[in-house]
Order: structure tokens, then sequence, then C-alpha cells
């Protein structure tokens, strides 16, 4: 339950040394780089965007071929593929790599002209096959595509709209072109939407011709080849056979060098880690001899960094504390079990300067009331192993997949645990298969009770479960009062709403209300009653009085502690919000029952085992995921509205140290 101190660290050295040591620096991967010193006349800031911009290319190449590759020879992988997390390399494996980075460039160029090639050759083939099926029309041609006659004679090749016969064109002919004394027509093909012709006519009547045609939409051919139709699509086919020939030439090459895959990941983070490199260095100020370099390190690591940068370099560090104002980031540090919750407070926000860390405390009611809201011992068992076997299985997936699962293994243990108190596994189903295929029933009793059966009960321990929530979140309200010395506020902010809130709680427990929601009727002492009346009449005197203390106007001062005392309705809403335990639960049970029922119809026969086992499977499994779904969601809705809302606010910005940021693996360290 702790942020972790965060101290300045300052770093002057000399100029040689920069590169090697932001590469120790980003190795060691715990230092924020947040510089101080602006530039003056001694100290300027270097221009590594070319370099940079290089070393983005480079990685960038190395990445598009990497994705070339997976669509040439794609790496076989499973379904849970991606919490196997990045490989772990050899060093020896990392140097040879960079020794032969150019060679690898190289290979990395050669893959993406190939694959251009082949994207060339199809667009090619589509183009020739789209020549031949424009051919398909004119096959039964049997002249060259470009014949134009003889000396006397011209050939008129082309198409009109629509379809018609050699009796249709000698018409137009004799309509449009009376004065033509010979001409021959000649129909290739016909269809509806177009005809082929070709007419053979006197040079000095061409022109007459073709107009007539033009009459009726003629339009010449576009081809222009010196072989017939036929001859031409043979040779078109022959093209495109080559250029298939070359495709496949250029999948079997590329499939050749996916054999290289390993080195081309580990060349991209090479380049990706040195252009990050470069980025910082543009930053750093730098005088003709020495630089500057300032950021954020975890005081825990502080010693650390300076014994390893003084024991290898000429360098001057500066550790200070921070400034008043100024805001740190925020890296949490937390025991095994609440750093599985990390990621819940995180996706609220980290805690802001000021704040505490509430992770183990919120850690320990997630789990308690997740558990709650699926409370089937069954269905916790699977969750836990689940998540159990994907953690040994993938040791090496992300910090924040691994505890997410770590989290949800947490929460299947809890999920058993109120599952063997209520007496579910998988609902009823044992109360059902012994009834149904043995003839007698048996089952396995709840230690505590079953919620079917008495829900009354359980949502007055939800809402009492609730209390504890809401109770224990302005008790740390109270803890950073007290912390920060705020000890009115923790008077008038805490205390005062303890006790009213104690006091209204005491006076409805004797009420007929309580009792019809109970089943069961309490009855307090006549001084117990009297302390609750005057708890409630001091709590709220004393938070009309106090609220709106920072207004000095007693009128406003009034009114803005009348209004804070109406947040008791607000109270009353968020001990309501937790009766969704009860809800989840009871669907949960409901749910599972139904499907036991449902399989329980094909009776004692084989069908009905059949039909028990196949809706069994399916029941369940929607069950079990849905109400998961459920469970999580509303889980993290109490934490975010009704627990974080009595004292947290968030807004902190997250730790991000300069370091490896490799995207495909890491390298072992030696």
């Amino acid at each position: 339950m702790a942020v972790l101190q965060m101290q300045r660290m300052s770093i002057c050295a000399l100029k040689k040394d920069r590169k090697a040591i932001l590469e120790k620096i980003q190795s060691m991967g715990i230092m924020e780089i947040n510089h101080v010193l602006d530039e003056d006349e001694d100290f300027r800031r270097m221009d590594t965007a070319n370099a940079r911009s290089s070393f983005e290319k480079a990685a960038n190449s190395a990445d598009r071929a990497l994705e070339i590759l997976n669509e040439y020879a794609p790496v076989k992988t499973s379904m849970l593929s991606s919490l196997e997390g990045k490989k772990l390399v050899d060093a020896k494996v990392h140097e040879e790599v960079i020794r032969k980075r150019e060679e690898l460039l190289k290979l990395v160029s050669r893959i993406q002209v190939l694959d251009k090639e082949k994207a060339e050759n199809k667009a090619e083939i589509l183009k020739l096959e789209n020549r031949i099926e424009s051919l398909v029309p004119w096959l039964s041609l049997d002249i060259p595509m470009n014949a134009t006659g003889t000396k006397k004679t011209s050939v008129i090749l082309g198409s009109i709209p629509g379809q018609a016969d050699i009796s249709g064109i000698y018409e137009i002919l004799a309509d449009a072109a009376p004065e033509v004394e010979a001409a021959d027509a000649y129909v290739i093909s016909s269809g509806q939407d177009m005809t082929c012709i070709a007419v053979i006519c006197l040079k000095q009547e061409e022109q007459s011709i073709e107009e007539a045609l033009r009459s009726r939409g003629f339009s010449r051919i576009a081809q222009s080849s010196a072989k017939t139709p036929a001859g031409e699509t043979e040779e078109l086919k022959q093209a495109i056979k080559e250029k298939e020939n070359r495709i496949s030439q250029i999948e079997q090459e590329v499939i050749r060098l996916a054999e290289q895959r390993e080195e081309i990941y580990l060349l991209a983070d090479y380049y990706r880690v040195r252009a990050e490199k470069y980025e910082v260095l543009g930053e750093i100020p730098q005088s003709a001899n020495t630089f500057v370099l300032s950021g954020y390190v975890p005081h825990r690591d502080v010693e650390k960094v300076k014994r390893v940068l003084e024991s290898k370099y000429d360098c001057a560090i500066d550790v200070e504390e921070l400034k008043e104002e100024e805001e740190p980031p925020v890296l949490l540090k937390n025991n095994k079990f609440s750093a599985s919750a990390e990621g819940v407070l995180e996706s609220f926000g980290l805690p802001k300067k000021g704040e505490i860390d509430p992770t183990v405390i919120m850690s320990v009611f997630y789990v308690f009331l997740f558990g709650l809201m699926l409370s089937d011992a069954a269905y916790g068992a699977i969750v836990s192993i689940a998540c159990g076997v994907l953690i040994l299985k993938f040791p090496r997936m992300s910090e924040g997949m691994k505890k997410s699962i770590q989290l949800f293994f947490w929460c299947g243990l809890s999920t058993l645990f109120w599952g063997i108190m209520f007496g579910g596994y998988f609902g009823d189903v044992i109360n059902v298969v012994s009834r149904t295929f043995f003839g007698h029933e048996v089952g396995i009793k709840a230690l505590w009770f079953v919620p079917l059966n008495n829900p009354m009960k359980l949502l007055i321990y939800s809402m009492v479960f609730g209390l504890i929530h809401l109770f224990t979140g302005l008790g740390i309200k109270g803890y950073m009062c007290i912390r920060d010395k705020k000890y009115v506020d923790f008077l008038c902010d805490v205390v005062l709403w303890y006790v009213f809130l104690f006091g209204l709680i005491l006076l409805l427990i004797p009420t007929d209300i309580f009792a019809s929601i109970a089943q069961v009727q309490i009855t307090f002492p006549p001084v117990v009653n009297a302390i609750a009346k005057w708890a409630s009449i001091l709590g709220a005197v004393g938070i009309v009085l106090m609220s709106g203390r920072a207004n000095k106007n007693f009128g406003l001062r009034i009114a803005l502690g009348a209004y804070d005392l109406y947040n008791v309705t607000g109270w009353l809403s968020d001990v309501l919000s937790y009766s969704r335990l009860l809800a989840l639960g009871l669907a949960t049970g409901v749910i599972a029952q139904v499907v036991n029922q449902m399989g329980s119809m094909g009776g004692k026969s084989v069908f009905g085992v059949i039909l028990f086992v196949i809706v069994f499977i399916i029941g369940h499994v929607f069950n079990i995921a849905i109400n998961l779904l459920g469970a999580y969601v509303h889980t993290n809705r109490l934490q975010y509205v009704e627990f974080f809302g009595k004292f947290y606010e968030g807004g902190g910005r997250a730790f991000h140290p300069f370091r490896e940021n490799t995207k495909y693996a890491d390298v072992k360290e030696e």
C-alpha cells in the first residue's frame, strides 16, 4: 500500500560518454527523463532528427518485412498465443544481429522488393485477363486486329450497341449511305449489349460507311495488334502463365527468407530502441565537453543508479527531494496479492500527489465482493484452475495481462469459498443428477445458508458488507486528514458523519421496516435508543454548522451545511447499490438450476444422459461467461463509485522510465 517516493536525479558527465550513459540508463529502465535545464549560451541541444528518422524508418521497414513474411509463411499460433509475451533471446545472438545489421537491412529491402514485384505481376495479370476478356467477342475474326485493308479496299472493325444481324447492318448502310455501291458486312459476334462487325469497302467509300454506322453508335475497335484475336489471346495466356510462374518463384524465395524471421525481429527492436535513445539524446543540453541529464528515479533505486554510473564513468550525480509544487510520476509498490488489482486502480486513475495508494484495501474488498456475486464453488474452481494453468504455462506474458489473470485467480478462490458457504456446485447439479438418474436425491449442504431459500437474509448481509465497505472508505479519508494534520477536517467531515450515520442505523434497526426485511424483530434497551437519537441529532447539527465552515457568511454557511446533510440520501443510495450482490448471486444460482432442470427433461435413459451432458456443457459455459462479466463490471462499479467516492480522486501520472521498449523480444541479461 505505497506510492514509491520519487527523487530528482541530475547527472553531469563528459560529452564523449553521453551515448554509453544513455544506453546504460536505458538498459536499467528505472529513470524517467525530465529535463529542467533550458538551452543557453553554453548548453545547446543536439539535432538528432535525421538520425532518429533513419532509425525509425529502419524499424518500420523491418516491421513491414515481418508482416510480409507472415503473409507468405504465417507462424502457427494457438488461441492463447497472445499470452506468450515477448521471446527471451541470448545476448550473443543479439550481438550477432547487431554485427550483421547492414546485411539484414538488405534482406529486409529484398523482401519488400519481392513483395512489390509480386503485386506488380498480379496487377499485370489482371490487365492481361481484362484484355483477353475484351477479345472474346472477336475470336472468330481471322484477320489481324490492326488490318486496314488493301491498296483499293478498306477494313472497318468495330461495334454497335445492342443486338443486330447482317440484314440489320445492310439496312443501316442503305438508309444512311445509299450512295455506297460495294460493301461487304460481317457479324463477328452478337450479344444483348453489343454487336461486333467487320465491313470491307472501297477506300473512297470508307468515310461514308463509317459515318452511316456512327449514326447508330458505332465505335472502332481499340486494339491495334498485328495478330488475329485468337493468336493474341494465346500470346496473352502465355504471358499470364509466365507471370504466375514468377509469382510462384517470388513466394518460394520469400518463404526461404522467412528462415531469418527471428533475426529480423531483433533487428526491428534494435533500431526501435536506438530511435528512442536518439530522441532523448536530442533533448539533452550539451556544452562543448559536457552534458546534463535530469529525471525522476524511485528512492529505492537511487543508490543503484549512482553505483553503476560512478563506477564506469566520470560523472557528477546530484540527488534532491522534489519541490513542493512539483507533480512527480506515480509508481505503485504492493504485495503480490494486492499488486494483481493495480490494473483496476489504474483504470480509474493513479493517486495524485498527497493521496494514498488504496490498492491493498481495495483488493481485499474486490476479491471478497466478486466471489459473493458469482458464488458457485464449481465456477470458482474452474476460474482459479484455468488462471493458475495460464500463469504457469505462460511465464513471460505481459505484466498487465499477468496481473489481470492473477486477480481472477484470487477471485476464483473467493467464488469457491462463497460457493461452499452457499452450497452451490453448478447450481444444484448433484441433487438433480442423483434424483434423475439414480432415483435417490443427495446433495451437499451449505455451510451457511442457501440464498435462493432465504434471499432477504442475503440482502441484509449485502447491505452490511456495503456499510463496512463505505465506512472503510470514510475511515481512509479520516486517516488522510490526521496524516496531513487537518484535525478540524477530521472531526467535521469524518467523525460527525460516523456519529450521524451510526445513530441513524441504531434508530432503524428496531423499526417494523427493518423487521419486515430481516424477518426478525430487534429491540434495544431505552438507553441505546436514547444514545442513537442524540447521536443522530448531534451529528446532524454538527454537519449543518461545520460543513460550510470555510464561508464566513453565517447564513450561507448554514445553507451549505444543510445541503451537505442532504447527502445522507447519497449514503442511502450507496447502501442500496450493494443489493446487486444479492441480484447477481441469485442470478448465477437461478440460471444454473434452470440449466440443470432443462438437462434432466430427457429422464433416466441413454437419450436423457446425452441430452443432459449437452445442455449441461452449453448452459453452464454460458452462465459462467455472462456472470463473470457481470461480476467484473459491478465489482468495478462498487469500487469506483461507492468506495472511491468517499475519499479518492485520482489523476496521477504514471511513471514511464526510459527503457528498452522492445516489441518482439527481450535480451537475456548476462
